[in-house]
């Protein structure tokens, strides 16, 4: 491995521990590819975490657009892009699809409102769902269109345990991504929800949230058998789904201040066993 491609399995396992550990599990042949296109995710992802202002995190989003756009560009000496340009290439991954997901990601750098579900799942589509479907293009391309609907359901799934997980330092910063259609169901609106004073509505509020999750799951289950063998390891970390939605309806409205996340060695395992059962 050259020392380019240690340096962003590292930058990947401090960014995104999880899909760092699905790459370690997928096979050896398909790693540099997957571990590129997972750093490009972590990268845009994290924007928001590295800007105070929305503008610069515009300019940021801006570089990858005009990175991607560029037919010329071999990366501009910025070893993820270079790596992620070599992987479209090679696995002839649709670069509107990339752009869409560069795009989705301007709703992290501001503090609007998620309208409604088919907002939040139009987010999801166009982030965890469309990462689901290019590892697939990657790992077994010629299957990889029998298993869009459940990457679609998957994806969603994904979003939503991890803004679970997120959910206290969404809130720290005023930042919302439950849909403002079911705050209102539980009697809540944006700025009640973010002020926690009414645990119980707080809780009917994440528990209605994990309901939805666990909707789209069940869904991506039904589909399980459109996953071939090896695109199975595209879908292992919505395996992480289901625990996260367990310990959030327990933590109701404590959610702001109790960690959910389960221990490193229990991920692992989950996806270890995942792919073994072919079942997540």
């Amino acid at each position: 491995m050259q020392e380019a491609d240690t340096q962003i399995l590292a930058n990947l396992r401090d960014a995104d521990r999880d899909r760092y550990l699905a790459c370690l599990l997928s096979p050896p042949e398909k790693r540099r590819s997957l571990v590129a296109l997972y750093a490009f995710y972590a990268e845009i992802a994290r924007v928001r975490d590295l800007i105070h202002e929305p503008l610069p995190g515009e300019i940021r989003l801006q570089w990858w657009r005009d990175i991607l756009s560029n037919e010329q560009s071999r990366g501009e000496g910025h070893p993820v892009a270079e790596a992620l340009l070599q992987c479209i290439r090679e696995h002839h991954l649709p670069v509107a699809v990339l752009e869409n997901m560069i795009d989705a990601r301007i709703f992290d750098l501001y503090d609007d409102p998620m309208q409604d579900r088919s907002a939040l799942e139009g987010y999801a589509g166009e982030t965890a769902s469309a990462l689901i479907q290019l590892s697939s293009l990657i790992l077994d391309p010629s299957n990889a269109a029998k298993s869009a609907e459940a990457a679609g359901h998957a994806g969603v799934a994904q979003t939503i345990a991890g803004l679970l997980l997120l959910l206290p330092i969404h809130q720290r910063r005023g930042q919302i991504y439950l849909p403002a259609d079911l705050l209102r169901a539980t009697g809540l609106e944006r700025e009640t929800f973010l002020a926690a004073n009414d645990s119980e509505a707080v809780g009917r509020a994440i528990h209605a949230f994990c309901a939805l999750g666990r909707d789209h799951l069940a869904k991506a289950r039904q589909g399980i058998g459109s996953i071939s063998s090896a695109n199975f390891f595209a879908f292992a970390p919505v395996a992480l789904a289901e625990p996260v939605f367990e310990r959030a309806e327990r933590a109701g409205a404590r959610l702001f201040q109790q960690p959910i996340q389960p221990a490193q060695w229990q991920r692992q395992w989950r996806m270890w066993r995942a792919i073994r059962r072919k079942w997540f």
